[in-house]
């Protein structure tokens, strides 16, 4: 008799063996899952069986992918990207299923296979892309934004098809069955199941969750969710649909709740573990024996793919108003196969609708394309500057923009602000009160955009480039600032300075005193050392405490100051230090929410909202491109207002909720 724990076992041992070997070499741990699926899978070693408890373990896997995507889908995020997600996600899923229609059809193979097919080779990887572009800080350039417009539609796009294939299925047993008629029962019966779900758990979900966060219990919080997204996904299945529309559904439902970050962060390893194992369960379907009798048609249709899509994308990117050079950053982050690719593929394989001989050659092609994934994502900023050459003229038109909002901004004397992270928005705060005119560079889009709309001071601007520097009004300026702590920038930044205005006064910022004497041979008038500068403060007010005059105290910062922090220099290290550093999930930040047509707060006073019950304040609302500050409590919002709220990450997103939804 087979022992039932041997098979976890296995599965359990060659996924930590895959994870480290691919960590190791700094590549996405799914590759190493699906290697490691196609080593020990019935086709290979045959370690493992294709039973029918693996499968139900892989669709777990899917079950809480698809839990995560609802989670991130939000009505304000679609409505900022609308125009991507809607006009570019979309053509590019249906042009995708069309063209493999086509090469369908003259290859004399059924339609049906073609959408299915089609549907599948339209994905690309989530996980893979945005790993990548999280680790080269591309989410909010123009290429990422694109990007992940494109992937928000592609997973919306799979619950679509999660219902049409099955309902293709039925058509395979006979050719008399009607087309249309299969079709309309089962879009009518996904209709119905949406429509009782949504309009009962929008309303029982938020003070179900009330009352659960109420008891204060980690597991049973975690619990709840487990209960919410497997029930969801078996009453979706009971139905006849999928569970993974179920679990995208309790997502949803959850996202507009206040609760969705602590979710988001309590149901993160169920979700890794079962994914990981998802990508093993798909890496098994690979027969390598029919790849290595097939490997024209498997080396065909990956260079295809990858070709195909990169033109494709590159070509709707153009359509909707990118420059060459981000268009083609776009095709390539996007020109390979998907995790829910394979998902379609599966569920294409199992109900008999894609024959085996035709899925196994696709399959083989998008898991190599998912392998070179990775290496075309590092690689493609020097493909653009190989096609493209020197980005010379976009600098220059970069610079002349810099130059033409600083004119009209500011005149003369006044600060620029290398930096616009929270020390930075702080400083400008204080110098707008004082009526100090300033500019600040950052090279956040996503920040950027939100400041823009707020109505502050900031243009986009590599601080630690010459000419940059010169265009923000460097030869009329009085001081240059930089905010953030980074030592290589600023010395950059303080050669650039010495080399044009040495007379020019320079503040940096840095973390603590270790690099107080290099900054200031490099140049620097003073260096703020964050960690002494709030030692200071805290001595200052105790000095206070125990009858220490004035004077004194001031005498006592000052000497320090001069000391470069001699005092301070050299702490016992602990446990606690790296925490207190790293744990900022309950630091106030700000967020810019427009108010669109249809909004719940139109035509609402802020003590209508009462959003100061959410423990948020609202600092500022731009109508029009005038900005008040501060705003009465008896201010009306109106349609098109932008507002300036300040809270912790989930009390903003429950500010978000009732400005936007009631």
């Amino acid at each position: 008799m087979t022992d039932p724990l041997q098979p976890v076992l296995i599965l359990l041992a060659i996924a930590v063996l895959a994870v480290v070997v691919f960590r190791l070499l700094r590549l996405p741990p799914m590759l190493g899952y699906l290697l490691a699926g196609v080593i020990i899978g019935p086709h290979a070693l045959g370690w493992i069986p294709d039973s029918e408890e693996t499968r139900h373990l892989a669709e777990f896997g899917v079950v809480f992918l698809m839990f995560s995507i609802g989670l991130e889908f939000s009505l304000p995020k679609l409505v900022t990207m609308k125009s991507i997600v809607f006009g570019f996600g979309t053509s590019q899923v249906l042009i995708t299923i069309l063209l493999v229609m086509a090469v369908a059809w003259a290859l004399d193979l059924d339609w049906r296979v073609g959408l299915a097919l089609g549907g599948a080779l339209a994905m690309s990887s989530t996980a893979i892309v945005i790993k990548m572009l999280t680790e080269r800080h591309e989410q909010n350039s123009p290429h990422g934004r694109q990007v992940i417009g494109v992937l928000l539609f592609q997973d919306l796009a799979v619950i679509p098809l999660l219902i049409i294939i099955p309902a293709l299925a039925v058509t395979v047993e006979s050719d008399t069955v009607n087309y249309t008629t299969t079709f309309t029962i089962a879009i009518l019966k996904a209709a119905a199941v949406l429509a009782l779900i949504l309009y009962f758990g929008q309303r029982l979900m938020r003070p179900w969750f009330h009352l659960v966060a109420r008891q204060k219990s980690s597991e049973l919080f975690v619990l709840n969710v487990l209960l919410i997204t497997l029930g969801l996904a078996w009453f979706t299945a009971l139905a006849g649909l999928s569970l993974a529309l179920g679990a995208f559904l309790a997502g949803m439902l959850i996202s507009e709740t206040e609760y969705r970050y602590q979710v988001e962060d309590d149901i993160k390893p169920f979700r890794d573990i079962l994914l990981g194992l998802f990508f093993i369960t798909i890496g098994m379907l690979l027969d390598m024996q029919v790849v290595i009798e097939n490997f024209v048609w498997v080396a065909a249709i990956l260079v295809t793919l990858i070709v195909v899509k990169v033109f494709l994308i590159a070509g709707l990117s153009r359509l909707f108003g990118s420059d060459s050079r981000v268009a083609t950053r776009t095709a390539l982050n996007l020109a390979h196969g998907g995790e829910f690719g394979f998902v379609l593929l599966a569920q294409a394989g199992a109900i008999g609708l894609v024959d085996n001989a035709i899925l196994q050659p696709v399959l083989a092609a998008m898991v190599l394309s998912m392998f070179l994934a990775p290496f075309i994502i590092e690689y493609s900023e020097r493909m653009v500057q190989s096609i493209y050459g020197s980005e010379w003229m976009q600098q220059a038109a970069q610079i002349t923009s810099i130059t033409a909002q600083t004119m009209t901004m500011v005149e003369q004397d006044h600060v620029i602000i290398c930096g616009y992270g929270r020390s930075g928005q702080n400083m400008s705060r204080i110098l707008e009160q004082e009526t100090v005119p300033f500019i600040a560079l950052d090279l956040d889009p996503r920040r950027i955009h939100e400041a823009v709309d707020a109505g502050e001071s900031v243009v986009y601007g590599d601080a630690a480039r010459r000419e940059v520097l010169i265009a923000a009004g460097l030869m009329r300026a009085k001081v240059l600032v930089i905010s953030y702590a980074d030592t290589v920038s600023a010395l950059k930044i303080l050669r650039h300075v010495q080399a044009v205005r040495p007379d020019l006064p320079v503040v940096v910022r840095t973390r603590d005193d270790s690099d107080i004497d290099l900054l200031k041979e490099a140049g620097a008038t003073e260096v703020v050392a964050e960690i002494m500068e709030g030692s200071l403060m805290l001595a200052s007010h105790v000095l206070v405490s125990v009858d220490v005059s004035m004077a004194r105290i001031l005498r006592r910062i000052q000497q320090t100051r001069e000391e470069r922090y001699g005092l301070f220099k050299g702490f016992f290290h602990g446990e606690s230090d790296e925490m207190e550093e790293s744990n900022e999930s309950d630091f106030p930040r700000l967020l810019t929410v427009t108010i669109i047509p249809g909004a719940a707060a139109i035509n609402k006073t802020l003590q209508e909202l009462d959003l100061a019950g959410l423990s948020v304040e609202v600092t500022a609302v731009r109508r029009r491109n005038i900005r008040g500050l501060l705003p009465a409590s008896d201010t009306r919002l109106e349609s098109g207002d932008v507002v300036v709220l300040r809270g912790t990450q989930e009390n903003l997103a429950a500010a978000e909720i009732r400005l936007m939804q009631g």
